[in-house]
């Protein structure tokens, strides 16, 4: 049994750890489409067939992470987080030599399966492994990790694409999820969350649950369900069409609209480093979120109106990005709030099911919007979507954290 406080090097061990496969799962998510040009001149596709494989990738991956989380809690967190990564290598070696469309659909799928371990698995671990003090910051290292993924993979892939070919870009991300594989197995005894420590037994807001399938009956899971659906429907907006309908709204050119979205990333990292503190702060990580998301909201419907200078853009996105980033810490010890004791799995692969749902069906609603003319509609959206997942932030604060203070 680890003690209630552990020392920092401990901690930050393990944080480090799991942030580096957090941030290869965040990589594999865009492991396809910076090389969107290649593969439709080398398989002579459209581009609703290119992006068909990242709807395969994001729907297996959001039924994987409902059942993955089971399976975390029936035979641990460490072989799943392994085997994650082990599909991901796979898929990249498999994506790298394929010769037709179905073999591209096949190893998406794949990459897919081996993504939907990393959130249940991932909070598992850091829940059972880290001292409760500093699990705001694991959190919000967690999240940093993801973003880092994110913006990694496009210059590492597009950049060996342009230096040699797309297989050989492939296969060079095959190797990375193979070293970060190798390094996770060498340290898998910090990985392994076998022994619970006495902090995060005495902060478990939960209590046991008895039948596999009793946790889907609480409320507050499905509306942290409804959280991340709708909070990942307004991120699905900004991440496939707010360039283009800045640059319809505001006749900006095509570079500039791109850089808003370079702003936002940066600024929703911040917000996640400075979320991390709020969140060690207070128990009260609802009323976190509804400050970020009313800001982030309020900011989104200021860029729908199209009246500012198209200069102020840009920090506008910021604004929306470090509101987003600033929730994330906070949103996270909310699910694990709503959690049963017992069932830290299964309720984080059910929750965050609702964010790879809400990115699979996110572009074709703005694709719709664009394609009928309605570029502020995007933003509209945006902004309602936030506030939607504001008021579900509040709704599972009430329902878990004030009914568990101490009398």
């Amino acid at each position: 049994m680890i003690s209630a406080t552990q020392p920092l090097r401990t901690d930050a061990q393990v944080i480090g750890l799991v942030g580096l496969g957090h941030g290869t799962s965040h990589f594999f998510h865009l492991l396809l489409a910076p090389l969107f040009p290649w593969l439709k001149d080398a398989f002579g596709l459209s581009y609703a067939e290119l992006g068909l494989l990242m709807t395969v990738f994001f729907i297996v991956s959001g039924v994987g992470q409902a059942l993955a989380g089971f399976v975390v809690d029936r035979i641990g967190a460490l072989p799943i987080l392994l085997g994650g990564l082990a599909l991901l290598c796979i898929s990249a070696l498999g994506l790298a030599t394929s010769n037709s469309y179905a073999a591209l659909m096949l190893f998406a799928a794949v990459a897919g399966v081996g993504n939907s371990v990393f959130h249940p698995a991932d909070f598992t671990v850091l829940n059972r492994r880290v001292s409760t003090p500093r699990l705001g910051h694991a959190f919000s290292v967690h999240g940093l990790s993801g973003a880092l993924g994110w913006a990694a993979a496009p210059v590492f892939l597009a950049g060996i694409a342009s230096l040699t070919n797309w297989r050989i870009a492939l296969l060079a991300a095959a190797v990375l999820a193979f070293v970060v594989l190798a390094v996770l197995f060498v340290f898998r005894d910090l990985l392994d969350p076998g022994e619970t420590s006495d902090s995060v037994v005495r902060s478990r807001r939960g209590g046991a649950i008895g039948d596999s399938l009793q946790f889907l009956t609480l409320r507050a899971v499905w509306m942290c369900f409804a959280f991340f659906l709708v909070a990942s429907l307004s991120f699905g907006g900004i991440q496939s069409f707010a360039p283009a309908a800045i640059r319809d709204l505001y006749s900006l050119p095509f570079t500039f609209a791109t850089a808003c979205i370079t702003a936002y990333m940066l600024a929703s990292a911040g917000g996640l480093v400075i979320g991390g503190f709020a969140a060690a702060r207070t128990q009260y990580h609802d009323r976190v979120i509804a400050v970020a998301f009313t800001i982030a909201g309020s900011a989104a419907l200021l860029v729908a109106l199209g009246s500012m200078p198209g200069w102020m853009t840009m920090p506008m996105l910021a604004v929306v990005g470090f509101g987003a980033g600033l929730a994330g810490p906070s949103r996270d010890l909310l699910v694990r709030a709503a959690a049963p004791s017992n069932a830290t799995g299964r309720v984080y692969g059910v929750v965050y099911s609702g964010m790879d749902i809400g990115l699979a069906i996110a572009p074709p609603i703005f694709g719709a919007l664009m394609d009928t003319s309605h570029p502020a509609w995007v933003f509209v959206l945006m902004g309602l979507f936030q506030f939607a997942a504001m008021l579900t932030a509040v709704g599972v604060g009430e329902r878990t954290v004030r009914s568990a203070q101490p009398a």
